[in-house]
């Protein structure tokens, strides 16, 4: 009996032990910076919402890790503050959080050192530590060392997305100065997402290495993606342009007359239905809409059945025209040809219903009941759509 007691206290410690996580401090935001800025730390704050899956899962899966609780606790003085919460709200505003989780390395007197989004794996998330740790972020800010001409990848690459939302001409700044010192090396898929967020002209250095690199981005995209990107990065300018500020509504003429000579007929009509779809969505003019995304999806095999689910629920929702209407029922019919959805058949059944044809109408909706009900969500649109159909 009593080695049975002793093997089960042993079991008991080692599942303990194996649980314990990144040791957090516990004190207020305030009195965290100071201990760190006594021990001439880092501070490794968790910025997390309490509803947030991929946050649990971090907690859970990573801090857990003795690898990843013995460098964080060795190196930084750790926090985790709800953003939703006390003076998680404020925090969130001084360092522009807007995605959970946020990872933020702070020095002793507030101000921002790196940061890094959204769940990782053990390897990344003590990269990020370490590449946090180095010594020459020890007495000067990510942006002094940019400032100072520093041009290590790894650091380019968090300067980048560091300061892509809040300053995305300083982050730009980054980009170009990453991708001239790149010579070696191919692009990844990563690198390609950069170098286009960053390129909005062909004015634009980054253009060059857009150019440079035609065929590895191509690799990518595909010849035909690259080809549609380089158009738009053309024209950029002229979409600005193009757009009436009086009417709120895109000048057609404008757009052709210096569009085409840069592009030419076809890629400049696609351009401008595509244009006009994303634009008179934004602002909700569904008349201008419905007429867009009648040019631009007429051609519905053009496009994956999960991109024209859009169209059709704005449709579904703004559009009254019959024979508009039955263009939007192809829409939703593919991407449930595709795979039955809770939404997909939720808006195939709302636009049957729309066009007349009440049985078919009725069976979709108890069909995207179902599937919401059995998936653990929110039917009550399919709910009320079905007694309105009695």
């Amino acid at each position: 009996m009593k080695k049975l007691l002793s093997t089960f206290l042993l079991f008991s410690f080692l599942f303990s032990f194996s649980q314990q996580s990144i040791a957090f401090e516990n004190g207020s935001f305030k009195e965290i910076l100071a201990k760190a800025k006594k021990e001439k730390k880092l501070v490794f704050l968790d910025a997390y919402a309490s509803w947030c899956g991929p946050c649990k899962l971090m907690e859970k899966n990573i801090f857990t890790l003795p690898a990843v609780k013995a460098y964080y606790d060795a190196n930084f003085i750790n926090a985790r503050i709800d953003m939703e919460k006390g003076e998680g709200r404020e925090i969130a505003a001084k360092y522009s959080v807007r995605s959970y989780p946020s990872f933020l390395f702070l020095n002793g007197d507030g101000e921002l050192v790196m940061q890094n989004f959204g769940y990782m794996g053990e390897a990344d998330f003590l990269t990020i530590a370490k590449e946090a740790n180095n010594p020459k972020l020890a007495g000067n800010s990510m942006k002094e060392l940019f400032e100072k001409g520093e041009k290590d990848p790894e650091f380019l690459l968090n300067f980048m997305k560091r300061y892509a939302e809040s300053d995305y001409e300083l982050a730009k700044k980054g980009s170009e100065r990453y991708f001239a010192n790149k010579t070696t090396a191919e692009f990844t898929r990563d690198e390609v997402g950069l170098l286009l967020y960053f390129l909005k002209s062909p004015s634009d250095a980054n253009y060059q290495i857009f150019k440079a690199k035609k065929d590895q981005i191509s690799k990518i995209l595909s010849p035909e993606v690259y080809q549609q990107f380089d158009a738009n990065i053309k024209i950029s300018k002229v979409m600005e342009n193009s757009l009436d500020q009086k009417t709120g509504l895109i000048d057609d003429e404008y757009f052709f007359k210096n569009a085409i000579p840069l592009i030419g007929q076809k890629d400049a009509e696609t351009a401008l239905a595509r244009m006009k779809v994303i634009y008179y969505e934004n602002i909700g003019n569904f008349p201008e809409y419905e007429k867009a995304a009648l040019i631009y999806y007429k051609n519905a095999d053009d496009f994956d059945p999960q991109e024209l689910l859009q169209p059709a629920w704005n449709f579904a929702q703004h559009v009254e025209n019959k024979d508009s209407l039955k263009k939007a029922q192809e829409w939703a019919e593919k991407s449930v040809m595709k795979g039955e959805t809770p939404e997909n058949t939720y808006i195939l059944a709302r636009i049957y219903a729309k066009n007349g044809k009440k049985t078919e109408a009725k069976t979709y909706a108890e069909l995207s009941k179902n599937l919401s009900e059995n998936q653990g969500k929110d039917a009550s649109l399919a709910t009320e759509l079905l007694k309105s159909l009695k």
